[in-house]
């Protein structure tokens, strides 16, 4: 099984696109904590979270068969985009920043041998992050301005299918915009090269961000007909890259949008400092203790019958050896004890 979670941004809305057998989405109207997003991908695909999720949307599904692949597409600066209105959306609650790195890390922990194909990749900042079999597949890919600015005027580009309409081939904000859509199309196109790597056993994993649409957005306005124009544009491409991924992946895909006018606040990584113990001073004045992970009962279970194991088996050999007749239980003083007979 195999899927495709692709996230775009649509207005503080989570939609899911297109979904196998093996992943139910359920139709209601359930909003999706922002931050839980990338726990939605986990479970999707069969791996476990720390946290339990109460989120009605996601059904249990097909544990036999879960997907192989997850492509999250975060598009930023947008209202909303109009999109097929055959899908299934969730308001999103507290829009903030969210990565699928604890994804990732799942992925390499349980098929680290097979080398699965791991993408993410923020054109705008030149942000790239390949892992396994991706290396090797999407070593062609242009990942920075420079590439994708140099790829756009090729003749085998997307400028050359386009429609642009009121987009300018000859606007630094029209470019980076493009240029993003071309990232997709060349994702799409580069794995139809090795299609064997969509019918292996390990799970891929695709991360995108856009922020194209939003340069749009500021450079022109929202209410311009560029914008219109390139909301559009990137509906439709959208709509295509899903399609072509849920194809390669031979129909097992989930195909997911999330559109998020503006994340609440910046994405930031949990790291070490040596002002460590003074922040938590200052964020835990009564020293409370932090709540227990919830394999903690697990842990403390295995920790607690092994020791009581071991104990009784101590107890039980001790007392043997204590009341052992040398002479009559030991092999050793028997076999003595014939060989002296013998002589």
């Amino acid at each position: 099984a195999f899927y495709v979670c692709f996230l775009g941004v649509c207005g503080d809305e989570f939609s899911v696109l297109r979904s196998p057998q093996s992943v139910v989405f359920r139709d209601g109207s359930w909003p999706i904590p922002g931050e839980r997003i990338p726990d939605v991908a986990a479970l999707s695909m069969g791996f476990s979270v720390e946290d339990d999720l109460s989120w009605p949307g996601l059904a249990v599904g097909d544990l036999f068969h879960r997907p192989r692949a997850t492509v999250l597409v975060t598009v930023k600066g947008v209202d909303k985009l109009a999109l097929p209105v055959k899908g299934i959306s969730y308001p999103i609650e507290n829009a903030v920043p969210f990565s699928l790195d604890s994804v990732a890390n799942a992925i390499h922990t349980l098929f680290s041998e097979e080398t699965p194909v791991v993408l993410q990749l923020a054109p705008s900042e030149e942000r790239v992050y390949m892992v396994g079999k991706a290396n090797s597949v999407f070593e062609d890919l242009s990942v920075t301005l420079r590439q994708l600015r140099n790829r756009l005027f090729q003749d085998n580009s997307i400028l050359s299918s386009l429609p642009l309409n009121s987009l300018s081939r000859n606007n630094e904000v029209d470019l980076l915009f493009l240029s993003e859509l071309q990232v997709l199309h060349d994702i799409a196109s580069l794995l139809s090269r090795h299609k064997h790597l969509a019918k292996d056993h390990s799970p891929d994993l695709y991360s995108l961000e856009l922020a194209g649409l939003e340069e749009v957005g500021k450079r022109y306005g929202e209410d311009s007909q560029q914008f219109k124009d390139a909301s559009q544009i990137l509906v439709d491409s959208l709509q295509k890259f899903a399609d072509e991924m849920f194809n390669l992946y031979s129909g097992n895909a989930v195909v997911e949008v999330v559109a998020v006018k503006a994340f609440n606040s910046p994405l930031t990584r949990k790291s070490r400092s040596i002002l460590q113990s003074s922040q938590s001073e200052t964020e835990n004045p009564y020293n409370l203790a932090y709540p227990y992970n919830y394999n903690y009962s697990v842990i403390f279970n295995i920790i607690l019958w092994m020791m009581i194991g071991l104990a009784l088996a101590v107890i039980v050999i001790s007392y043997n050896l204590w009341n052992m007749d040398p002479g009559y239980d030991s092999i050793i003083y028997r076999m003595t004890n014939q060989k002296i007979r013998m002589d």
